[in-house]
């Protein structure tokens, strides 16, 4: 399991929040409720993505846009445009279910493919737990993708797709918007000048990347810096400054940030497990050293994490459609 897998894993299209529309200008839609994450790409035809707070971004075809949430957007067929925006009717998308356009399930075939008009496919990815949160605290509010990289297979695919209605349909387009999201955060990781964060940039290195690796695919393991360098075939002072070099951390530093990352998603999904238990599991057999270790790294102690986040998640209002 490499870095990108780990965090990236717990993004995933769920049936509903997906969307496509064919449209002719004018057009104002309105995007509500901020999804963590929302994919956004047209087959035919241009338009602009408006988030609020940020400079319009052309949407011509081909081109992938992915808006971080809790920013709202609107896609327009022109900056400034004077039609009245569509928002929420019907069956409405909560935040919690990736806030999709203006109801579930959409699929609004317009008025055919003429010209001037504009085929916009949508996913909205909920983001459940601390493992994919780390993903997007590495990506800007808005991030673009020219067409012409490798997500444009997909592209080709998705759209035969949307264009028939055929047993199975749903769960082909999840896996296929699964596919471009993950072709499309790599390519903007990759482009040309970009700041990418520093583990994506040190899983290519040939011994940082295979002590990443290592730690993600055993993360309870008893790792010493020793133990890991005897694993990447490095002497230990040699692993301790290329990790340092790349990661911008020692490498036991980023594994105790890892574990914690770890146990803070199992202390909330897994609620009748003791914290004992939960401390075994990521590598600690003394609870107390783990809470420790959890209250250096979350500021707070597994107990209290666990009370206020599950507190939180059942007390959150239910929003009204």
């Amino acid at each position: 399991m490499d870095a990108f897998s780990d965090l990236i894993r717990g993004v995933r299209a769920h049936g509903s929040l997906f969307g496509s529309s064919t449209l002719t200008p004018p057009w104002s839609l309105h995007f509500v409720d901020g999804a963590p994450l929302t994919l956004c790409t047209v087959l035919t035809g241009a338009g602009w993505i408006v988030a609020e707070g940020q400079e319009p971004e052309p949407l011509r075809a081909g081109d992938t846009i992915v808006v971080r949430g809790p920013a709202t957007f609107t896609f327009v067929d022109e900056v400034g445009t004077a039609a009245e925006p569509l928002e929420c009717s019907e069956g409405c998308a909560t935040p919690e279910q990736g806030g999709a356009r203006h109801r579930l399930g959409w699929n609004d075939p317009g008025e055919g493919s003429g010209e001037g008009a504009t085929t916009l496919i949508v996913g909205a990815y909920p983001v459940r737990g601390e493992l994919s949160r780390r993903l997007l605290d590495a990506l800007p509010v808005v991030l673009r993708v020219d067409a012409g990289g490798t997500a444009d297979p997909v592209l080709e695919h998705l759209g035969a797709e949307v264009a028939v209605d055929a047993p199975g349909q749903q769960v082909v387009l999840d896996r296929l918007l699964d596919w471009m999201l993950v072709c499309t955060l790599r390519e903007w990781f990759d482009r040309p000048g970009g700041a990418p964060p520093a583990w994506w940039a040190a899983q290519r290195d040939p011994v940082v990347g295979d002590a990443l690796r290592l730690l993600h695919a055993e993360p309870a393991a008893p790792w010493t810096v020793g133990a890991l360098a005897d694993r990447t075939g490095v002497s230990r002072s040699t692993l301790a400054k290329r990790f340092a070099d790349q990661v911008g951390e020692p490498p036991l530093t980023y594994l105790t940030r890892w574990r914690m990352t770890l146990a803070a998603d199992l202390l909330v999904e897994q609620e009748s497990t003791t914290i004992a238990d939960v401390a075994r599991t990521v590598g600690y057999s003394d609870p107390f050293g783990f809470s420790a270790a959890f209250k250096r790294v979350r500021g707070t102690n597994p107990s209290n994490f666990r009370r206020t986040t599950t507190t939180l998640s059942n007390t959150r209002p239910t929003p009204t459609t």
